[in-house]
């Protein structure tokens, strides 16, 4: 045997210090990773609220071009009534007094978000059209949207245009 063959079969895998070294990385990776992961995932499930709430939006923005004013519910805009607006993530969609739609969401929500609110709120252009303010945003200058703000989920947890 040379001296070559002998060197390769004594080193052979790392070992326990070098190991150790890479589990600890991949925890330090993981224990950033999650929390980001987690954040995302409610988002993608505050998403769902904004997708159902289309219908609505439509029904409001139809109404208002309709009759020059803001519907007083969920029958008025033409859509069906709040708790029948259901999703995996979402009790209702519910239309305002003022126009202002308020998305609640629960089912099988995430806890940080469960009895959660996010409101969108009409404003209305010197046009006749619609302009929606969504969450904690402000309206475009010149602008004032309508209804109460009702949007009681953390900001972190929102789109961005439905953050300041």
């Amino acid at each position: 045997m040379n001296t070559l063959q002998l060197k390769r079969n004594v080193q052979q895998g790392f070992t326990l210090i070098e190991l150790m070294i890479v589990v600890a990385i991949i925890g330090i990776l993981a224990a950033i990773a999650v929390p980001a992961y987690q954040d995302y995932t409610i988002r993608t499930q505050v998403t769902e609220g904004l997708n159902l709430a289309n219908e609505a939006k439509a029904g409001v923005a139809d109404f208002n071009a309709n009759r020059g004013r803001l519907p007083a519910n969920n029958t008025s805009a033409g859509v069906a009534l709040a708790t029948s607006i259901t999703g995996n993530y979402v009790t209702n969609v519910n239309v305002a007094t003022s126009g202002a739609i308020t998305i609640t969401y629960g089912n099988k929500v995430n806890a940080n978000i469960t009895n959660g609110k996010l409101s969108l709120r009409a404003a209305k252009n010197p046009a006749g059209g619609v302009v929606w303010v969504c969450g904690y945003a402000t309206p475009p200058t010149g602008l004032t949207a309508v209804g109460a703000n009702a949007t009681s989920i953390q900001a972190k947890y929102l789109p961005s245009e439905c953050r300041q």
